[in-house]
């Protein structure tokens, strides 16, 4: 088993860590991009989901450790269907504690899997997941109470698909791994000996962790190929603290189909997106010019201070703004092609009526609130036993996020909202749809309503979902009753 030393490994990497093997001469890039199984848990069927360590291929000549769920690194792509109760056994065989939180899924605290929920080592728990929400892209991970970030970096992370027999025929593309594409952007570090190191301290702790190397379903830069037609792609930004800014380098658009909280009410046109941790997209992208693509990203500047950014290890640029390269995209003129166009408007798109307002709720997000460099949300570092709100079962309340310095992905479990104003500014809920994870700068404000229960005993969590902001304190807990 692998013990607690290894997630705690210190080594004399300081602010800088010196030990990585760089842009690595050993990195494999552009090998085929792997496409996770499917874990079908549709129709009533049921299936077992173990944390478990593994060695994984990730630099060529090396077997770097890692865990996963069922796997040696991240975890199957789980599919269940809206109105269906979807079962499956959690099993844990490392040496800690962990967790499944169903990010995104509109379940009661009982079943959302939050830092209450531990499954002990050697131990099983039986998760029961009652599935009533729009087809979404979602995600599960660990959530332990300061042990989240390190066990999401050695891979206890995957992606879920919810949908929806019932729903109306868009028209997506949807043959999984041929035009309907899962990708989890990570980034991570590699030390000489191809071990993946976790050793956050100073600014890489306070600002967040970020890695060199870029991994797109547990691969460096990898290469997908894709049909000559539009390609869905379901991307997950499922790094620690990075944020992405999408684009191609040939500059051509795409379309965002949905974001965390399912379809958009029509595919907005664009050439590129940010996305930050937790967040989820959907695009799609017409690849039937039969032109290979590389998608970059700029290079993340969401940094307290501007010293900083040349302490930060950062992915090789490849363009004269700092892009660097996700992954790339070959077109394959075999592969069966989907060239419909996208319809207008998407029928059955989430567009809830949340109903008005009856109370506002401040959460400010502090970078210091505490002893021993805690952070906090209103002044109070995080607490499992203290109950910082109550809500009551289907109120719907106006949150204010309130931030200075660094931007911070503000995070609520068991429902999905809509992002109403950012730093006074109306937001278009056209081009941002339902949501669970937003960016806040300034002051944010989300219109939020509660459907499902929590109580004191397995409440909900809000927090900032830079995972060394949350295991450092940035987190508090409500009921909903």
């Amino acid at each position: 088993m692998l013990d607690r030393r290894m997630f705690l490994k210190t080594s004399a990497a300081g602010l800088f860590l010196p030990a990585l093997i760089g842009r690595a001469s050993a990195a494999e890039r552009g090998a085929p991009l792997p496409i996770p199984d499917v874990m079908d848990l549709r129709g009533g069927s049921t299936d077992a989901l173990d944390a478990i360590t593994g060695k994984t291929r990730i630099l060529q000549g090396f077997d770097t450790s890692t865990i996963g769920y069922s796997q040696s690194y991240l975890g199957p792509v789980i599919r269940a269907n809206r109105g269906e109760t979807a079962r499956l056994t959690l099993g844990n065989r490392l040496d800690e504690n962990i967790s499944v939180h169903w990010h995104g899924l509109h379940i009661e605290g009982a079943q959302d899997g939050g830092p209450h929920s531990m499954i002990a080592s050697d131990a099983k728990m039986d998760a029961v997941l009652d599935i009533d929400q729009p087809e979404a892209t979602l995600w599960y991970h660990s959530h332990i109470h300061e042990r989240t970030a390190a066990q999401v970096w050695f891979g206890l992370a995957g992606m879920m698909i919810i949908d929806d027999p019932d729903a109306a025929d868009n028209g997506l593309p949807n043959n999984y791994g041929v035009d309907d594409i899962p990708l989890v952007v990570q980034d991570r570090n590699f030390e000489s000996d191809g071990n993946m190191p976790y050793t956050p301290r100073g600014v890489n702790e306070m600002l967040g962790y970020r890695g060199s190397e870029i991994l797109v379903n547990g691969a460096i830069q990898p290469e997908a190929s894709v049909p000559a037609g539009l390609v869905r792609l379901r991307v997950l930004n499922g790094s620690n603290a990075r944020i992405y800014y999408f684009h191609f380098e040939d500059g051509r658009n795409f379309h965002q189909i949905a974001s965390d909280g399912g379809l958009l009410q029509a595919p907005v046109s664009m050439n590129k997106l940010s996305l930050a941790p937790g967040e989820r997209v959907e695009i799609v992208v017409d690849f039937s010019d039969g032109k290979a693509a590389q998608l970059l990203s700029l290079q993340d500047e969401n940094l307290e201070m501007e010293m900083t950014s040349s302490m930060m290890p950062a992915p090789q640029a490849v363009a004269d703004d700092g892009a660097f390269e996700v992954m790339t995209f070959s077109v394959d003129m075999a592969k069966p092609a989907s060239i419909t166009p996208l319809p207008a408007v998407f029928a059955g798109a989430p567009d809830p009526d949340l109903g008005e307002p009856i109370r506002r709720r401040t959460f400010k997000l502090d970078m210091s609130a505490g002893p021993n460099h805690a952070m906090g949300i209103n002044g109070i570092p995080f607490d499992m036993s203290v109950l910082n709100e109550t809500a009551n079962l289907g109120e719907t309340e106006i949150w204010e996020i309130q931030v200075s310095g660094m931007a911070h992905p503000f995070h609520v479990h068991g429902t999905s909202f809509k992002v109403l104003t950012q730093n006074g500014q109306p937001v278009d809920y056209a081009t941002t749809g339902m949501k669970d994870v937003v960016l806040a700068t300034g002051k944010t404000e989300i219109l939020v309503r509660f459907d499902r229960k929590a109580d004191a005993d397995i409440p909900y969590m809000y927090h900032c979902h830079i995972l060394e902001h949350e295991d450092l304190g940035m987190m508090g807990q409500f009921t909903v009753t």
